[in-house]
This record gives C-alpha cells, sequence and structure tokens, in this order.
C-alpha cells in the first residue's frame, strides 16, 4: 500500500486549509479554505484550486471557519461530485456562512466594477471617452440609482461595449445553493465510511461549536493505519464548547501520522490577572462610570455566544448595570440560532447552570438581535449606555463602523477588542493607536485615523482583553499531546507562520517527536 499525505494550504502561514490523502484507492481532502489577507494575493490564490476537483473522492471539513470552508462551492463548480463529510453543527452553520461569504464577494465586485467603469469615464484609465465634466458626471450619475444602490446593469453594458474588465465573485449565492445537498452531518465518535478504504470519526477539538479533529482510518491488505488531522484546537476550561478531546477510543489511538496547526506555537495567551468575566465586569463598571458605551467589534461564530454568555452570567448575578445589549449582525443572529438547534454540544457547565434550569444561556430581556439597517441605525441616537457587539471582526467593513463614527471622537465610550487584528487591517489600527494614547497617559491631542473617508480622533478608550481566542497556546496544544492518550509517530504541522511553527516544531522535537513542516505541494509519505 502507498499512501502520503500533500499539503496545498495553511502551509507555514494560518489560511487556506487544503490537504490530500492519497491511497491506493482514493484521495480524501481535507478542508478546503479560502486564504485570506491582501486583497490581489488573496485573489490569486484563491481563483485557482490546486487539484483538480474531479480526481478527488470525498472531502472532509474540520470545522466550518471560511479558512477551512470557503471554498467548498468552487469545488463543486470545478466538477467535484463526492460528498462534504463534517459534523452536523458544521453542515448547518455552513449553510449560513459560505451564503454570507458569497455576498461579500458578490457586493465587493459589484463595487469594483463600479471603480472600473468611473475611472474609465473620468479620463483616470487610459483610453477613456473625451467628455465635458458636465457630461462626466451626468453619465458617472447613471452607475447609482442611489448613494448606496449601484446600477449593475448599465455597469455590465460599458464594461461590455468598452472591452473594460470585469471583476467575478469567486462563487455566487446561487453556487452555493447548489454545494449545500454535498453535505453530511454525524456525530462525534460515530465512525463512517469516506471511500471503499477509508473510515472517518470525528473528535471534539474545542475550538467553536462543533469544530472537529479528524480520525482518518486507512484500511488496507496488512491492517488499517491511522491519520490525524488536528484541525484548529481550542481551548481548555472555556464556557459553552467543550474541552479539546484528550481520550481517543483505542482503536485510534497509534497514530501513524498526526497533521498539526500551530498557530500559536509560540504564544501564550495573557488573560491577565484575573478570569475574562472578571475583567470584562471592570471594563463595563469603568465605561458605565463615565456614562459611555461598550462597542466590541467580533466574529459572528464564537465569539459573539462567547460574550452573549458571559454577558449573561454578569447580569444573573447581578454583578454590571443591566444595559440593553445589541447584536448588530444578521450573520451572527442567525449563528446564535445554530448554538440554540444543538445544545448537545455545549460542555457541562453550560448544562448544567442554563440548560437544567430551564434558561437559554444565549436570551434574555436585554439582549436584542438586530436585523434591518434602520435598526442599525437607530441605535446610534440612544443616549443611555448599551453595549453594541457588531461586525466585522477586525473593523474592515460591517455595520461596526457606524457605531465607531459616532461614538470614537468621545472619551466616555469604550472599544473593546476581543479578537485577533491582523497587520494592515483597521481593527489592529485602532488597538496600535488606542494603546499608545494610554500609554502616554492620554495627554495631548488624540490620535487621529481614518474611515469613511474622514479623519477622527480616536478619543474613546481602548481596550484589548487578549483571553478570547478560541485557538490554545503552545502550552495548550502541548496538553493535547502529553495529555492525551494518543502515541504519535511522525507528526506535519500546519496553520502556522514561520515565527510561530518552528519554535512549535523545536518544543515537539524535544519531546521526542518526529516532525516535518511541510511546505506548499510537499508531501509527507505515510506509508510504502
Amino acid at each position: 500500500m502507498t499512501m502520503f499525505a500533500q499539503f496545498f494550504g495553511a502551509t507555514r502561514e494560518v489560511t487556506g486549509s487544503f490537504h490530500v490523502i492519497h491511497t491506493d484507492k482514493s484521495r480524501i481532502l481535507l478542508d478546503c479554505g479560502l486564504f485570506q489577507g491582501r486583497r490581489k494575493e488573496a485573489e490569486a490564490k484563491n481563483r485557482a484550486l490546486p487539484v483538480d476537483p474531479t480526481i478527488l473522492s470525498n472531502c472532509v471539513l474540520s470545522h466550518a471557519h471560511l479558512d477551512h470552508s470557503g471554498r467548498i462551492p468552487m469545488l463543486c463548480k470545478g466538477g467535484f461530485v463526492g460528498q462534504v463529510f463534517t459534523t452536523t453543527t458544521t453542515a448547518d452553520a455552513c449553510a449560513y456562512l459560505l451564503k454570507d461569504s458569497a455576498k461579500i464577494q458578490e457586493n465587493d465586485a459589484a463595487y469594483l466594477n463600479y471603480k472600473i467603469v468611473r475611472n474609465f469615464l473620468g479620463g483616470v484609465t487610459e483610453g477613456g471617452p473625451k467628455m465635458s465634466d458636465a457630461k462626466s458626471r451626468e453619465v458617472k450619475a447613471l452607475l447609482k440609482s442611489s448613494e448606496a444602490r449601484l446600477n449593475e446593469d448599465i455597469i455590465a453594458r460599458f464594461q461590455e461595449q468598452h472591452h473594460l474588465e470585469r471583476i467575478n465573485p469567486l462563487y455566487s449565492i446561487e453556487d452555493v445553493e447548489t454545494c449545500l445537498p454535498c453535505f453530511s452531518g454525524f456525530a462525534y465518535r460515530q465512525p463512517f465510511a469516506v471511500a471503499e478504504d477509508v473510515t472517518c470519526t470525528f473528535y471534539d477539538a474545542g475550538h467553536i461549536l462543533g469544530s472537529a479533529m479528524v480520525l482518518i482510518t486507512v484500511k488496507g491488505s496488512k491492517g488499517h493505519k491511522n491519520i490525524l488531522f488536528s484541525g484548529d484546537v481550542g481551548r481548555f476550561d472555556r464556557p459553552i464548547v467543550c474541552d479539546p478531546t484528550l481520550d481517543f477510543a483505542e482503536e485510534h489511538r497509534d497514530i501513524e501520522l498526526m497533521i498539526m496547526e500551530s498557530t500559536y506555537g509560540d504564544r501564550l495567551h495573557d488573560d491577565g490577572d484575573g478570569d475574562l468575566k472578571t475583567m470584562l465586569k471592570q471594563v463595563l463598571d469603568e465605561t458605565f462610570a463615565r456614562g459611555g458605551s461598550v462597542i466590541i467589534p467580533a466574529f459572528a461564530y464564537g465569539r459573539t455566544q462567547e460574550l452573549i454568555y458571559f454577558l449573561h452570567e454578569l447580569y444573573m448575578e447581578n454583578a454590571v448595570r443591566r444595559v440593553p445589549i445589541y447584536i448588530d449582525s444578521p450573520l451572527a443572529t442567525r449563528i446564535t440560532q445554530v448554538f440554540e438547534r444543538h445544545p448537545e454540544n455545549f460542555d457541562s457547565d453550560t448544562r448544567q447552570e442554563f440548560l437544567k434550569n430551564g434558561v437559554d444561556p444565549f436570551a434574555f430581556e436585554e439582549l436584542h438581535f438586530v436585523e434591518s439597517v434602520e435598526e442599525s441605525m437607530a441605535i446610534n441616537r440612544e443616549q443611555k449606555s448599551h453595549i453594541v457587539i457588531a461586525g466585522s471582526g477586525m473593523c474592515e467593513g460591517g455595520r461596526v463602523l457606524h457605531h465607531l463614527r459616532h461614538k470614537i471622537h468621545d472619551d466616555k465610550h469604550t472599544i473593546l477588542i476581543v479578537g485577533y487584528m491582523g497587520k494592515n487591517t483597521f481593527g489592529h489600527l485602532l488597538q496600535e493607536k488606542g494603546a499608545a494614547y494610554e500609554k502616554s497617559g492620554r495627554q495631548g491631542q488624540a490620535p487621529m485615523v481614518r474611515f469613511y473617508n474622514k479623519e477622527y480622533p480616536l478619543q474613546a478608550h481602548v481596550v484589548t482583553l487578549g483571553g478570547f481566542s478560541a485557538h490554545g497556546d503552545y502550552e495548550e496544544l502541548l496538553r493535547l499531546m502529553r495529555g492525551s492518550n494518543l502515541h504519535v509517530k511522525k507528526i506535519a504541522l500546519v496553520h502556522g507562520e514561520e515565527e510561530q511553527i518552528f519554535p512549535f516544531q523545536k518544543r515537539l522535537q524535544d519531546l521526542g517527536y518526529s516532525v516535518t513542516v511541510p511546505r506548499q505541494g510537499e508531501s509527507v509519505v505515510i506509508e510504502e
């Protein structure tokens, strides 16, 4: 039997997860994620799948985050006829996440096409028409039916007529609808067939609700071999989600190859001097004492629900003022409904504290889920203290920006950072400038930031609570290796930047493991 693993994404980086297990009889894809980062670089990587989808037997998905699931519609567009196996919770969530991804891509493509035509008509693009300023303004006005709505048909006709570049989304909402029937959901620890010679079993990875470590068992003439794909490994002792699995079934304990993430392979999470709920209470108390409100940019899947959980606990304990809480993200609203449909995945503390007492952790009097843009804008007219949890998580777009626009210049308010802010994102800029201003004792003129084509003074307090990360740090990753009943022969490290992955490789080697760090396209032989 010839068997090997080939790595095409999340190799020495933390995005675009895409790995293929080759056996004598099948090719199994592990994850099919989007590359996320600078627009041009991500676009180039995402446009071309690294393998022909028609050669793949089936796909196994570790969890729903788009850097792991976001190219599945492209897989189906490319001729993939297999199934996408995942947990029942992940299958449920992907219906919302992939449609939201398609909508964002469609909107981005429409805006870029508008810019192409506008620049052409304005003479910015070489070869544009010669017309008076008045005529140019008249023609440009045709491109929009209102301030927020583009005339996409007219834009498309201009592009076709003048042979201009046309930007298309990676996939459409219709493409997502076409691929969703390919999803098959399974419970944890329930073995199922993936191919003629391959079975699979999911174990809880503790990263987000429904996330899984993927145990692949390949049957051959000389017996079977186990491959374990960690997916993204979560943290221990966190609410809602169970801890990462340490107890594996006896037949799954001997691992020929472990494909392991290393996002924080050289980092320990800074949880401060107290637990997260206590630190959150302190931020709320200080802000409300100033008469201010708290704006929290948050990711729709996982972070928002964890915040709701902590806030609900604080309110039940009467530990903070019970101000209105607005979840201003339609996607976060849908994902919260997924949580409510899958209480079987909750940890014991959540079941004990909430469910056994007949209390829904994601529903209480002060919690409001905001749907329409009009409702969202109305929040800005509210003068009393409140909490807004809104997307996007890195402040690169979405409804959080108009909340910031109304509050960023006032020092009674707080911008609370609870997630990773990637370099070159607006969230990172806020975090960096806010920290520097606090370090100076908030002396002198407040730093200026630019968004919505206007400069704003960053007078609002910017506070970071780093302990909300859903990725285990290196001690928690090592706890999986030292504390579980696994016997691992070889490890391939993925999903980590080089400054994280190589220190983690050394840590594992110091424990006696054989560890490799594959480059994109490289293979690791499992058995010859």
